[in-house]
């Protein structure tokens, strides 16, 4: 579709007041200030599902520690490429938050982003020349410049003294670290983008107001919202709609009849934290020190370490611990993930679980778990933990993609999935990690597709070179300008202080 002149004659519509939906409305209310948005969500307050704080990992996710975004070929060879592709649109991340924080569309960049190193961990021959060879690999590309190797114990304690502490002095151990690592609560900065969208005219939240129905008619999408305070339903009709419900998209998607929402499933994840409530043992720890994921297990469970700032004040979580439920999302309902089943989609459903058996048995594994094995875990991070230092919180849904697959009928996808009808007047985003951290990015082909013609003009480009100076930069090339981009959104977010 196209927005012409007559702008404000185009209503969009945003499901889910998340990360997600903030973000394409403000690069829209920036690129159109005229336009029209209305934002639905169905829960009391913005950003309470997987954008809050305590239902991610916080991580800027920009694979300086994250070893599943770097694989082993069969040759022995280290895959780099995924790691470069998620470095390089985190800062492209980094950048649109300083261009807001520099117009003043809000302040304090450490309400949501503070510097916290990155540290990669693991134990055992094989898993040390393994880090080796990806050190390697990585520090080739200006991205990763400054990443530092070590298999020395005594720098290692100098990294994080929890985690070497009381270690056997047999045991080899290595780790990198990138000092420039970011943590980041996205639903602090879900809630200043929401702050701002409220400031400006012609744009409206509504929170307790839930999307039931959505359908295309004569050109237009008619809505149907309940309002969940009043208990009455109102429909209005929309020129554009994104759906960026979190675990809820894939039933309303179904609802929408796009052909190419056709084959889509989704399968949940949910998970648990153990936090620290020992604000000593919390000090001691300044890093997000990330580990090998056991075989079978999803991307969102690879363990960590992890020193959070929440609010303000500084977190120590461990985990998480992977289980099932068939809510998609936290909020959610248990008969979420059979009301979603329908023939378009059970064959590759099917498929999936048949070929994914690995994930199904650590999932039954996670959920039998006691508290015993989770501090079991624990304590391969942490070897002198306490148990009596530490509790068990709940964590957000993740509902990963299952989508069509020619040779293998359906396939698992850990990751995200953008879902664009042809004529450009509805998407919806599907899947998790990492997500947040990647939001711009994703937002970008959200424009991109459902928006060419104004993407490609002269204001459109102007404007978002402005606002994200390397967004037409291919990821591959990012790293000629790695430097001097990394210098300027550090200054503006403050993150060299």
């Amino acid at each position: 579709m196209f927005i012409g002149k007559k702008d404000k004659e185009l209503r969009v519509v945003l499901v889910g007041a998340g990360i997600m939906s903030a973000t394409l409305a403000v690069l829209l209310k920036e690129l159109v200030p005229g336009i029209s948005i209305i934002i639905f969500e169905r829960l009391h307050k913005a950003a309470e599902e997987s954008s809050d704080a305590w239902n991610n990992a916080g991580t800027g996710h920009s694979a300086f520690c994250e070893l599943n975004y770097t694989t082993e070929e069969k040759d022995g060879g280290i895959d780099i490429s995924k790691a470069i592709k998620i470095a390089s649109q985190f800062e492209i991340s980094k950048q649109f938050w300083a261009y807001l924080v520099q117009q003043q569309h809000f302040s304090r960049p450490s309400q949501f982003i503070n510097h916290v190193p990155h540290i990669s961990f693991v134990w055992g021959d094989e898993n040390v020349a393994f880090l080796k060879k990806r050190y390697d690999a990585l520090v080739q590309n200006k991205l990763f410049a400054g990443m530092l190797f070590s298999d020395d114990p005594q720098v290692l304690n100098q990294w994080m003294p929890l985690v070497m502490q009381g270690r056997s002095a047999t045991e080899k151990c290595a780790a990198t670290k990138m000092d420039i690592g970011t943590d980041v609560n996205f639903g602090t900065l879900t809630d200043l983008m929401i702050a701002h969208l409220e400031s400006l005219p012609d744009t409206t939240v509504y929170l307790n107001h839930e999307v039931r129905d959505l359908e295309k008619r004569d050109g237009k999408w008619e809505i149907t919202v309940k309002n969940i305070t009043a208990d009455d339903k109102i429909k209005l009709q929309a020129d554009f709609v994104f759906i960026g419900a979190g675990g809820g998209a894939l039933p309303l998607l179904e609802k929408s009849d796009i052909k190419e929402a056709e084959g889509y499933g989704g399968f949940p994840i949910s998970g648990q934290w153990l936090k620290c409530n020992n604000e000593a043992i919390i000090q001691q720890h300044a890093a997000k020190v990330y580990g090998k994921a056991a075989v079978g297990s999803p991307p969102m469970s690879v363990p960590h370490l992890d020193t959070r700032i929440i609010h303000g004040k500084k977190e120590l979580l461990f985990g998480p611990f992977a289980g099932f439920s068939t809510k998609f999302l936290k909020n959610g309902s248990y008969f979420d993930l059979p009301k979603s089943i329908d023939w378009h989609n059970m064959v590759p459903m099917l498929a999936a679980g048949w070929h994914n058996l690995p994930l199904t048995k650590y999932l039954v594994q996670q959920v039998m778990q006691s508290e015993q094995d989770r501090f079991a875990a624990l304590k391969d991070y942490f070897p002198e933990a306490d148990i009596r230092d530490w509790e068990l919180v709940i964590a957000g849904q993740r509902v990963q993609v299952i989508k069509k697959d020619e040779e293998e009928g359906g396939k698992l996808e850990f990751g995200t999935e953008l879902v664009c009808c042809a004529d450009g007047t509805l998407a919806g985003l599907l899947g998790a990690s990492p997500g947040a951290s990647t939001a711009v990015s994703v937002m970008l082909k959200v424009l991109q597709h459902c928006f060419p013609g104004n993407f490609s003009s002269d204001d459109w480009q102007d404007k978002l070179k402005q606002m994200i100076p390397t967004f037409d930069k291919p990821w591959e090339s990012y790293d000629l300008l790695c430097h001097e981009i990394r210098e300027w959104t550090s200054d503006i977010l403050e993150l060299d202080k």
